[in-house]
C-alpha cells in the first residue's frame, strides 16, 4: 500500500524517467506503446497494487490432507518459490507488477529489464526500495540487474540462487530464455491470437468484439492477430471489419476475403503465408476465410501460440466444441481476447500469461507464484 502511494507521490519523477526512455525510441516502434507511462497508467498500476495488497495471502494454504492407515497425518501446504527471476522487455509496468506479486507471495525478485526501459525501471526500483527501507523491510527483496546481455546470461545460469525464471516479452526473448536457461523456466507468452466469426455469429456483437480485441491496445499479447470468417458470412465482412478503418488497421486478406472487401475497405492488402501465425503488435491484422468450424480449429492448431482464442457464435454446441478442442490457455465465447489479463481475472496483477501446460497456465497471479510441500506428522511409526 505504501509503494502504491509512493507511485502517485513520485508520478512526475517516473514520467520524467520514462520520457528519457521514450526519447530513445521511434514512436512508430510497436514497443513504444508498451514502454509509455502516463498519469492514467500510473494510477492504474497503483490501483492494481492496492488490489494485490488486499487479496488473501496464498501462503500456508492446505490443499490436501489425509491420514494413512498407519496413522501418519499428511498435509500439503503452499509455500513460496523463493527467488523469482523475471526477464522482460520495454514494459516498466512489469517492474511494479512483479514486485507486488512477489512480495505478497513471499518471494524475492530479481528483475532484468530491457535497455529500452532502463531509466523507467531504475526510477521504479529506487522508489520501491526507498519505501521498503521506510517500512523496515530488507530492500534487497527486489533487485534490478544491469540492462546487459551479460546480466541475462548470469541470471539464466544462477543455479542455486534463482529458483524459477519467467521471461516476459516477444517470441525471440522467450525462445532464448527457454533454450539457454540452466534454472527452471515458466514460459510466458507470445500471443498469436485468433478470433473465429462463425456462420451463426451475431454481426453487431462481432463488430464490437473484433474492434476491441484488435485496437484496445495493439502492442499487448492478447491483441487480435487473425480474424477467421465463415465463408457464408463474407457478405457481412465489410460491416464486420468496418470500424477498424477508423483506427487505420491494415488488413491482410486471403483471396476470398479480399474480393469481399475490395473497394469497401481502405487499408486492404493481399495476405501471404507469413501473414498467418504473425504476432503483429501493430495496427495490422490477417484475415482468412474458412468453410467450417473444423477448418477454423485446424488453422488455430497450426498457427496459434496457445495464448488466447475466441469464437463468436449463437450456436452453443459449436461454442462448446470450440472451447473443448482449442488448445490454449484462455478460450472465449462471445467475448474479446483483450480480457486475458491478471487484473481482469481478479488476480490483482499478473506476472505474465503462461502458455505452457506444465505448471501454471494463463494469467499468473499470487497462487501461481507458489509451490507446495508435504508436512507429515507421526508418532514414532517406522516403515516395514
Amino acid at each position: 500500500m505504501a509503494v502504491a502511494d509512493a507511485i502517485e507521490a513520485h508520478r512526475d519523477a517516473l514520467l520524467a524517467a520514462n520520457a528519457e526512455d521514450l526519447a530513445r525510441m521511434e514512436p512508430t516502434n510497436p514497443l513504444y506503446d508498451r514502454l509509455q507511462l502516463t498519469s492514467e497508467r500510473l494510477a492504474a498500476i497503483a490501483d492494481d497494487m492496492r488490489h494485490v495488497a488486499q487479496l488473501p495471502s496464498p501462503l500456508g494454504r492446505e490443499t490436501n490432507a489425509r491420514v494413512l492407515p498407519n496413522g501418519l497425518r499428511l498435509r500439503r501446504v503452499s509455500v513460496a518459490f523463493g527467488v523469482v527471476g523475471v526477464v522482460y522487455e520495454a514494459r516498466p509496468n512489469v517492474t511494479f507488477d512483479v514486485f507486488a506479486l512477489c512480495l505478497k507471495s513471499g518471494n524475492a525478485c530479481v528483475l532484468k529489464g530491457g535497455r529500452d526501459a532502463q531509466s523507467s525501471n531504475t526510477k521504479a526500483v529506487e522508489i520501491i526500495q526507498n519505501t521498503l527501507r521506510e517500512m523496515g523491510i530488507d530492500e534487497h527483496v527486489v533487485a534490478l540487474l544491469p540492462a546487459t546481455h551479460e546480466a541475462t546470461a548470469e541470471m539464466l545460469s544462477a543455479v542455486g540462487y534463482i529458483d524459477v525464471c519467467i521471461p516476459r516479452g516477444g517470441r525471440r526473448l522467450i525462445d532464448f530464455v527457454r533454450d539457454t536457461a540452466r534454472v527452471p523456466v515458466i514460459e510466458t507468452g507470445a500471443g498469436v491470437v485468433n478470433t473465429y466469426f462463425d456462420e451463426e455469429g451475431d454481426l453487431e456483437m462481432g463488430r464490437k468484439i473484433v474492434l476491441n480485441a484488435k485496437t484496445r491496445r495493439v502492442s499487448v499479447c492478447n491483441a487480435l492477430d487473425c480474424l477467421l470468417v465463415h465463408r457464408k458470412r463474407l457478405a457481412d465482412l465489410p460491416n464486420l471489419v468496418g470500424p477498424l478503418a477508423d483506427k487505420h488497421v491494415a488488413i491482410y486478406a486471403d483471396s476470398s476475403a479480399y474480393a469481399a472487401l475490395e473497394n469497401r475497405y481502405p487499408y486492404l492488402e493481399h495476405a501471404t503465408e507469413e501473414s498467418f501465425g504473425t504476432e503483429f503488435m501493430d495496427y495490422k491484422m490477417a484475415l482468412k476465410t474458412v468453410d467450417s468450424l473444423e477448418e477454423a480449429l485446424e488453422h488455430i492448431a497450426l498457427y496459434g501460440s496457445g495464448h488466447s482464442e475466441a469464437i463468436v457464435t449463437a450456436n452453443s454446441a459449436a461454442a462448446r466444441e470450440f472451447q473443448a478442442r482449442v488448445d490454449a490457455a484462455c478460450v472465449y465465447w462471445n467475448a474479446p481476447t483483450s480480457f486475458t489479463d491478471g487484473a481482469q481475472f481478479g488476480l490483482g496483477a499478473e506476472i505474465g500469461i503462461s502458455t505452457q501446460k506444465l505448471g501454471p497456465r494463463g494469467p499468473m497471479g499470487l497462487e501461481e507464484l507458489c509451490t507446495y510441500k508435504w508436512l507429515i506428522d507421526g508418532e514414532g511409526q517406522v516403515r516395514k
